[in-house]
């Protein structure tokens, strides 16, 4: 019982979705419409990507590029640069969480190396904001803006149309914020030089990556990418099967349970489209800080069409709360655990950052939309 009570702990998102789902289908009980709750295509494509990252990771590309940009002597102020900039580009490509995993643990070593143990707090809170934000720039970036583009057919235009400015701003931010230390010239030496390993495996995740991407906007059939990396993963990395986060796609299916039966009961479908409708921006923001960005933009979709307040209330809503975004408490698991951890300094600075920048990007969006 002890195990599955901390199984619930360490999936806390999951088992809300499941208790919701649950609830759920005592006013709206299971029926053949259930079928059509399901998005199959996002599924896919979702496991799919973390399955093509996760190889690219185990070949050792993320930690290579970090050890060769951060190796050598270097101002403060530049490395504490490049360790925020690092997740904000990476988390494009290889989602927000995986770039925290891979380099939030590079930050507490480099700056423990460096003597610059001050600097910790401040610099991992700016790349878990970093990562949240840079990740909003495509549709891979984070799984709600993979689902919105499958759930509203976005073209790549609309999407990055929509999204840029207030990416060039956040990268405005996290750069200054970064920056904002006294200076001084550190050495910077890594214990163990990382190498890429697998050269054949690196090639043929690096080809589905491209085609997960083509995916994504309908050039290539989600089925035949999914069957061609389920049969590369088979053939060439089985192990790398375990390394996909079924708990995530398990919270997709529960909160597609629990939305499309919302979407039954009139009154609630009613009061939820006359929110989106007037506070489309407000609401999803608002309700990321409560249930996470993810299963807001699962639930919030059946109630409107107005997917550009949906798609940057979800996005920009990742900052606030550390469950808006579940990449944030990935950061904030690594910190606690490493040596003179300081809880409450580091909740403090993670607040305020947040909302600060929170309110500034609402801001901005309300101007722009």
């Amino acid at each position: 019982m002890s195990k599955l009570f901390t199984w619930m702990k360490e999936e806390a998102v999951l088992t809300l979705s499941a208790v919701c789902a649950l609830l759920s289908m005592c006013l709206v009980p299971p029926s053949a419409a259930y079928l059509s709750y399901f998005d199959i295509r996002v599924l896919c494509l979702l496991f799919c990507l973390m399955a093509v990252v996760a190889g690219l990771q185990h070949c050792g590309v993320f930690v290579v590029l970090a050890q060769r940009l951060l190796s050598g002597r270097k101002s403060l102020r530049l490395l504490c640069l490049l360790l925020v900039l690092l997740p904000f580009f990476s988390s494009m490509l290889i989602t927000n969480d995986v770039a925290l995993i891979t380099f939030v643990p590079f930050t507490l070593l480099i700056l423990e190396l460096a003597g610059c143990e001050e600097r910790v707090i401040p610099v991992v809170v700016l790349q878990t904001v970093a990562a949240n934000l840079g990740s909003m720039a495509t549709p891979v970036g984070n799984p709600q803006n993979l689902f919105l583009c499958a759930r509203f057919s976005l073209s790549a235009q609309d999407f990055f149309l929509t999204l840029l400015p207030y990416v060039l701003l956040s990268l405005a931010a996290v750069t200054v914020g970064a920056v904002a230390c006294r200076d001084r010239v550190l050495e910077v030496a890594f214990p163990q030089r990382a190498h890429l390993h697998s050269p054949r495996l690196l090639g043929g995740f690096s080809l589905l990556f491209v085609l997960c991407l083509l995916s994504v906007f309908h050039v290539v059939h989600y089925g035949i990418v999914t069957a061609l990396v389920v049969l590369f993963l088979f053939l060439f990395a089985r192990p790398l099967l375990g390394k996909v986060d079924y708990a995530l796609l398990a919270t997709f299916v529960c909160f597609f349970v629990f939305s499309g039966n919302l979407g039954q009961i009139p009154a609630l479908r009613q009061a939820l489209a006359a929110l989106m409708e007037g506070h489309g921006l407000l609401t999803a923001a608002l309700t990321s800080q409560v249930i996470s960005n993810v299963p807001a933009a699962v639930l919030l979709s059946n109630f409107t069409e107005q997917w550009k307040g949906l798609l940057l209330g979800v996005d920009l809503g990742g900052l606030g709360t550390p469950i808006a975004s579940l990449a944030s408490l990935i950061s904030l698991k690594f910190y606690l655990r490493s040596a003179g951890a300081q809880p409450g300094r580091y909740l403090l600075w993670f607040t305020v950052v947040n909302f600060a920048g929170l309110a500034v990007l609402l801001a901005a969006a309300a101007l722009l939309l």
